[in-house]
């Protein structure tokens, strides 16, 4: 009987690298393969890396799928300050708040009375699955230059995107270059794409697509993505009950005020969550 997963390896996969409670557990777990990606991202040759720490392995239960939860990871990398995070959707003004996390991380690297001369270089690194910025380059670096002169002010400051969506579909990607063999990891949507992923992106792709399918199959795993998902269902319930209170207060304040029944049937309309036979019990609660 074939193995189910090879049934299935063209099927769309539950979870990809991109979720971020799989990003931050595999990556807690396999810190080595943490180690790998940053080292590749940054290109810096891994071996040189004598000093690495994650700063932040915890994952705290009922902080997971909360609206302003941020799954990212602070490691020191040879004195370094190094924050990676993925970012699924485009909320707006991405780049300030890669530059809030940049400052909050480097003014809280100083201890009180210590020269400034001490802050240590912080490197933000942001994975994205939307496309930031009008240019055809997956990855963008930006620090602080001299306008005309293009000289930077300091070093203390760099901050690093790269952009998904960009990246060439996975039968084209350069498969020795191991920094867009990750890149197609994250990528990745399908069994089939891990799978090949796997035969071809040499050892460490390997035990990467290992370690998904070890997190995965996890039941740790699975009970902190249904909290993130029911958390996150709660909050859009709790939302919604709140907005339609609120057109609920508006529609009633307009019946009251003898509004013309054209408008607010308007109001009704645009709302899109009141129905006509509940606007008709609002109206015979004004009226009895």
């Amino acid at each position: 009987m074939l193995d189910t997963r090879a049934r299935n390896k063209g099927k769309k996969l539950e979870y990809t690298f991109k979720s971020d409670v799989l990003f931050k557990m595999l990556f807690v777990k396999h810190p080595h393969l943490l180690k790998r990606l940053v080292a590749v991202l940054l290109t810096i040759p891994v071996d040189t890396i004598s000093e690495f720490i994650i700063t932040n392995t915890d994952m705290p239960p009922e902080e997971i799928g909360k609206k302003f939860c941020r799954l990212d990871i602070n490691m020191i990398v040879d004195g370094k300050r190094v924050n990676l995070e993925i970012q699924v959707e485009d909320e707006g003004n991405y780049p300030e708040r890669a530059l809030f996390h940049f400052a909050r991380i480097y003014s809280s690297a100083l201890p009180a009375g210590d020269n400034y001369s001490l802050l240590p270089r912080t490197i933000i690194i942001s994975i994205l699955d939307f496309s930031l910025f009008a240019c055809e380059d997956v990855h963008s670096e930006f620090q602080v230059l001299e306008v005309n002169r293009h000289t930077p002010l300091t070093d203390k400051l760099s901050l690093h995107f790269f952009e998904l969506p960009k990246m060439p579909e996975l039968s084209s990607v350069n498969l020795n270059s191991e920094k867009d063999l990750w890149l197609a990891l994250f990528n990745a949507e399908t069994e089939e794409e891990l799978e090949e992923l796997s035969k071809t992106g040499g050892a460490v792709m390997s035990e990467a697509v290992q370690a998904y399918h070890g997190i995965t199959d996890t039941e740790e795993f699975r009970n902190r993505e249904w909290m993130r998902v029911k958390i996150q269902h709660d909050t859009a319930q709790a939302l919604y009950n709140a907005t339609r209170k609120g057109v609920e207060a508006m529609l009633l304040s307009a019946i009251k005020n003898n509004v013309p029944a054209e408008a607010i049937e308007a109001m009704r309309k645009s709302s899109g969550i009141i129905t006509e036979a509940r606007l008709a019990e609002l109206q015979e609660q004004v009226q009895g």
